[in-house]
């Protein structure tokens, strides 16, 4: 069964940081798009960044851009989001998808319904 598991949430003061990991069966997946996702409360899911399985693209959306990156370890086959000057708005589950067969494209940043395989999320809380 191929597998997607995120880590690396909890709750930071406004300002502060966070890195996310993403890691799993789907990880070791050759030609794919890695994309992390914020979902928050009674809200959709929302793309934050990209990065192609063999790390030459990455993409952020315009709401995290300068703040958070995306990475990829291959020895590891782990993808970081190392989230910088954390905002109250940034708050809510983060998800780690992987969408198998192709490199990323601004669909996989746009929509969550091109992705193959997801996490169970993990949970980022930024009082106000």
């Amino acid at each position: 069964q191929v597998q997607v598991a995120e880590s690396g949430g909890g709750s930071v003061r406004a300002g502060g940081s966070l890195r996310l990991t993403c890691t799993g069966s789907a990880l070791t997946i050759y030609r794919a798009c890695v994309g992390w996702f914020h979902q928050a409360p009674g809200k959709e899911r929302e793309g934050v960044a990209t990065i192609d399985r063999d790390d030459t693209d990455v993409a952020y959306s315009g709401r995290v851009k300068g703040r958070f990156t995306i990475s990829l370890d291959n020895a590891k086959n782990t993808v970081y989001l190392q989230m910088n000057n954390l905002r109250h708005e940034d708050s809510g589950m983060y998800f780690c998808g992987v969408a198998a067969g192709g490199w990323c494209y601004s669909r996989h940043l746009d929509s969550s319904t091109t992705y193959n395989y997801w996490g169970q999320g993990t949970q980022v809380t930024v009082p106000s």
